[in-house]
Parts: structure tokens; sequence; C-alpha cells
């Protein structure tokens, strides 16, 4: 475990140094959004400093998309319908919030990330119905105990590669009915009701998270140290996972 903490850490140093030089436009070229909306079009690369969302239609990035510290992206995936296509990775940084895909079933579901999602310390993220072609990185983050309070819905998509969801401390937080071609490792997520109730008890637990379930994953499925333990809730429509390799820790009987 110890190695893979050093590449979580490695692959959060990532998102150190990239930059973005023009404004938002439908022409091809590196852009940055300060705010507002972003037009369908194609973009060499594309940065995000504050609150924007996709407009609809198709958007392609060539190169990296970059949520830089503090911004968001989609928050809640609340965009018109949009098809993004990634040719790069998708980077996330501390306190930003990024949202992939939808979670209309009904919609289309033809959203791509040719390369990783890597988030350092972000607020949250909402991934639902996409497909990763590399890993999802996630180190970190959350409102913790009395910050602001955010859900982390990780929701049917397809991860070629590894997904690491480790140290997050926020509301609800649930990695289901995904498709992983390698390993899942799920650790030390902490969720907190966060003075939702009244009155207010900080730190209070809601027992109700670290759904892990009803997953199909290749690899070992490993979750140690989250709080509450990882389970599967029949009372959300949860089932067992199916795992290739082996039920590690928190996980074993999952």
């Amino acid at each position: 475990m110890g190695k893979l903490r050093s590449v979580v850490v490695l692959l959060g140093l990532t998102l150190v140094g990239v930059a973005a030089t023009s404004a938002v436009g439908a022409r091809p070229g590196s852009a940055t959004c300060s705010g507002g909306t972003i037009p369908a079009g194609t973009y060499s690369s594309l940065k995000v400093t504050g609150a924007c969302m996709f407009g609809g239609g198709t958007v392609t990035v060539r190169h990296n998309l970059v949520v830089a510290a503090g911004a968001s992206l989609n928050d809640h995936a609340a965009s018109p319908l949009t098809t993004l296509h990634v040719g790069g990775n998708v980077l996330v940084g501390k306190g930003a919030v990024a949202g992939l895909g939808t979670y209309n079933p009904g919609a289309p579901h033809d959203s791509v990330i040719d390369g990783n999602v890597i988030a350092n310390q972000p607020l949250s993220l909402y991934i639902s119905f996409t497909t990763i072609h590399g890993n999802l990185i996630s180190h970190g983050g959350g409102g913790g105990v009395a910050g602001e309070f955010r859900n982390y819905p990780t929701k049917d998509n397809t991860i070629d590669g590894n997904a690491v969801i480790a140290g997050w401390t926020g509301g609800w937080i649930g990695f289901i009915r995904n498709h992983v071609g390698r390993n899942v490792i799920f650790s030390n997520n902490k969720s907190v009701i966060n003075g939702l109730v009244n009155p207010p008890v900080p730190g209070q637990v809601d027992s109700d998270s670290s759904e892990v379930m009803t997953n199909v994953i290749a690899g070992n499925l490993i979750c140690q140290g989250n709080t509450p333990k990882a389970q599967v809730n029949p009372d959300d429509g949860g089932q067992p996972n199916t795992v290739g390799g082996r039920k590690i820790g928190q996980c074993a009987d999952l």
C-alpha cells in the first residue's frame, strides 16, 4: 500500500504547472473559462478557473482539461446534455468540483476520457456514465467536518485502468455500478452529516454512506479505513460486487 500511496501523490503533483492561454471560443486552440458557458467546439487544451458549465453539443479537448483549484465545471453535472471527448487527462485541483457525464440514464452516454482523471484534494467529483480509458485517481479533499457539504457519487462508469478514491471527507460517498478493468481501492474516506441535523452535531457520521456495490471489477477490490465501513445497501438497490481478483479489508464480504 505504501507504493500505491506514492503513486497517488505523484499523480496528484501533475496538477502543478498546467496552463492555458486564451479566452474560451468556438475555434480550435488553448482556452480558459473564468466563468459562464463553454460552447461546443474543439480546443487544443481547456482550463477552468471559475464557475463554468458546458453549453450542450460536442466539446472536444485534444489534450488536457484542467479544473483549477477552487473552480467548478458542471457543478452537480447540471449542464445541458454534452458529449465530451478529452484526448489527454482531466486534472482537478484543490477545492475544485468537476462534473463529467450525466445523471440521466436515458441520455446519450458517449463522453470519453482517453487518459486519466486525476484529482488532488477536490471538493467533489460528480462522474456518471463516462468512459475513462486510463485511471481514476482521487486523493484527499472534501468539505471536511465543518466545511461545505457535498456528496461524491461515482456511478455507471467504465474505467479501463485502476480506480483509487482515498482520503475524502464530506457528505455521502459511493462507488456504484462501475465496470473497472483493473483494481479498485476505496480507503480512508469519511462521511459526515456536517450540520444538516438540528441541532448540529459536528462530525456525525452518515450511516448510509460508503456504498461500494453492484460493480464489476476485473482485478482486486480493496477497502480500508472508511467511516462508515464500506457496505452494500439493499435499501438503495445495491447488489454484491463481481470481482475477478480478491476482496480485501472492509470489502471482503461485499
